[in-house]
């Protein structure tokens, strides 16, 4: 069997990582307790440019109790992307809230002209808070998605909530060290810019901690109330009395003993992601049917995830054609996620305007590309997709 060249596989130096590791089991503090925790969230708030951050079990947990602590209830709509991972918008139905789906511009993000469109022509401000005129329901936040490490247009976004009195909610997940090199936001790192920031350290993230997630704002109340709700709402620490609905969120700190040694790494695996990005361009640019999506031109992105658009036509075969044979030479390929208006939970959600995601969706495959990757394997990828085309 042909040797595997994976997808985004975890790049960990097991040198720099085992005493941190030691140091729990000997400790006994591989739980939701221990120094590495604060240490880790320390770290992550000076990369990205905050004060504080707050570390959770997973970029779910985070999405979930930023939406309550940013006011979401039971009732509401919330503007979300139809072109995601399902963990973005599953949280909203925790709040009991409703999902409203908006589609993607070229960047695979939300398209801040659709969302524009939606709000001055489906929606009214009453009272300082805006409605769907449709459902009646108040529209409080608008989670945007930084899909695959590219960021959405968040001074148009930004503009539209102060607007309409709506919360931003940035996922960030896919996009830990992306940020703006021009504009008014200007060295804001994707995550830092809205009400507050979510990202994820899952094992196919650009560092990982296996699992884990964490949470940034620049505002302390609310990064002190998603800890007071990550660690169960214990309102008397001693004496276990719980006043409110909490969760068993909080990061671990065997999770976070990974972590602090990864954000050390973070701009080296950027430098490298960066470098082999531009060798698969290079390559693929000269296939007939295969075109690398960019990133923008206005940010510093992370390069976490290599989009291949499989034009047909011109190909000679669809995606998943083209995603079967790279499986069978054991080349970890995968296509979008199925777009989140067409899940079984949400067939019956109101969407608005998703041509441009189904277009995507039926066309994008996602290519190796993990900050381990060798040069001799893109070689390897590269010189299928020729043979092939």
């Amino acid at each position: 069997m042909k040797k595997a060249i994976n997808l985004s596989v975890p790049n960990l130096d097991v040198e720099k990582i085992v005493n941190n590791l030691k140091e729990c089991i000997e400790s006994g503090w591989v739980s939701t307790g221990g120094r590495f925790i604060g240490e880790f969230e320390e770290k992550i708030a000076r990369y990205v440019g905050v004060n504080n951050a707050v570390g959770v079990q997973s970029g779910t947990a985070g999405l979930h109790t930023a939406l309550r602590v940013l006011g979401v209830q039971s009732g509401d709509e919330v503007l979300v992307p139809t072109l995601t991972f399902i963990a973005a918008v599953n949280p909203v139905t925790y709040q009991g809230a409703t999902p409203v789906f908006i589609g993607c511009d070229d960047t695979l993000c939300m398209d801040s002209n659709i969302l524009e469109n939606f709000l001055r022509e489906n929606c009214e401000i009453r009272d300082k808070a805006t409605y769907n005129k449709k459902t009646g329901a108040k529209v409080g936040s608008i989670i945007v998605v930084h899909v695959f490490g590219n960021m959405a247009n968040m001074e148009k976004i930004m503009e539209l909530a102060k607007e309409f009195n709506l919360k931003v909610l940035e996922d960030a997940t896919e996009a830990l060290g992306t940020y703006y090199k021009k504009g008014k936001y200007a060295g804001k790192y994707a995550g830092t810019i809205g009400d507050a920031g979510v990202y994820s350290f899952n094992a196919n993230k650009i560092i990982t901690t296996g699992g884990g997630g964490m949470v940034v704002s620049q505002n302390e109340k609310f990064l002190d109330e998603i800890r007071f709700l990550t660690t169960q709402a214990k309102t008397d620490q001693l004496y276990f009395v719980h006043n409110e609905i909490g969760y068993n969120y909080r990061m671990l700190n065997i999770q976070a003993a990974l972590g602090t040694s990864q954000i050390d790494e973070l701009e080296k695996f950027i430098e490298v992601k960066i470098k082999n990005y531009n060798l698969y361009k290079e390559a693929i640019e000269k296939i007939n049917g295969l075109t690398l999506l960019p990133f923008n031109d206005d940010i510093r992105a992370n390069y976490w995830f290599y989009s291949v658009v499989v034009d047909e036509e011109k190909y000679g075969m669809n995606k998943d054609e083209l995603l079967k044979k790279l499986v069978e030479e054991n080349i970890q390929t995968r296509p979008i996620w199925g777009l989140i208006h067409e899940q079984k939970p949400y067939i019956n959600h109101e969407v608005h305007g998703v041509e441009k995601a189904i277009e995507y969706h039926d066309k994008v495959l996602n290519i190796p590309c993990s900050s381990n990757l060798k040069e001799e394997e893109i070689k390897v990828v590269v010189e299928l997709l020729k043979k092939w085309g």
